[in-house]
């Protein structure tokens, strides 16, 4: 039987077994998922070990996503949102072949625009935060053809540096106090606000006529950026779960060769809407 695993520390908490066991037996796929805790300074020695005992695919979490990206240039090839991410999220073993790969921005992309039907082509959105995670969603925002595409941050360079990646007039880097007097029709939160339950400097007005907010993070209760977004004035929120399920969704496209459908693993882990809107 097929070996994957998701591959952090810590890595108990972590969902993925459970999705991807969802994911396969709704394919009737023969494989099996565990969780894999690494030490902190063994991630190449697990991985190596994964490999020579059949592993063919891991996911990767915190705090692995740029040693997985090394790992994958190092031994194959990167695909082109791995190279531009700077980090991977996901690896395929093919014998002595290794595909580094990041799913993260694809599945916030196909959360957005399939399960909460807010189609990003001519829309103006802006992406809070310039870590890792706004770096990983960042070309597939952008493919997505939006009007404009703003990224903002506490230290305005870091933006700006993430904007001049992408090459293109319509995508801005700024800092917060530049959003003053601007609208959008999508706002994702990709900063690490609600981590420790902070707000964002957001000015009033931020947020156009039916605008979406949308956190990348996911807990049982709204986030604090969410719960922000609505004094605000957005129309609609979303936490980050269905992002959590899409990438999920790629990576296991991209070991098997089918994409699973998500809904009825959304239906599992949260039987109950969180979000009114």
């Amino acid at each position: 039987m097929d070996r994957y695993a998701v591959i952090g520390n810590p890595i108990a908490h972590s969902k993925s077994p459970r999705i991807h066991a969802a994911f396969a037996a709704a394919e009737q796929q023969a494989l099996h998922y565990e969780a894999l805790l690494a030490p902190l300074d063994g991630f190449v020695v697990t991985v190596d070990t994964f490999r020579q005992q059949g592993g063919r695919g891991l996911n990767v979490t915190v705090p692995f996503k740029l040693e997985a990206f090394d790992y994958a240039r190092q031994h194959g090839t990167l695909t082109a949102r791995a190279e531009l991410a700077g980090a991977v999220n996901t690896l395929r073993f093919d014998g002595a072949q290794v595909l580094g790969d990041n799913t993260d921005g694809v599945g916030l992309v196909h959360d957005l625009q399939h399960n909460l039907a807010c189609p990003l082509s001519g829309k103006r959105v802006l992406l809070l935060g310039a870590g890792g995670a706004a770096r990983g969603a960042l070309l597939p925002l952008w493919q997505a053809q939006p009007a404009a595409l703003w990224i903002a941050n506490r230290t305005a360079d870091k933006a700006v540096h993430l904007a001049r990646l992408l090459n293109q007039p319509a995508v801005e880097g700024c800092g917060y106090p530049d959003l003053d007097g601007q609208h959008f029709d999508v706002v994702i939160n990709a900063s690490s606000s609600s981590l420790g339950a902070e707000t964002l400097p957001l000015p009033a007005g931020l947020f156009a006529p039916d605008a979406l907010a949308y956190d990348m993070m996911y807990a049982d209760t709204p986030t604090a950026f969410l719960l922000q977004a609505r004094s605000l004035g957005a129309s609609r929120v979303a936490d980050g779960l269905g992002m959590l399920l899409e990438q999920a969704a790629e990576a296991f496209l991209l070991w098997r060769g089918v994409r699973p459908d998500t809904a009825p693993v959304r239906s599992l882990l949260r039987p109950t809407p969180l979000w009114m809107n």
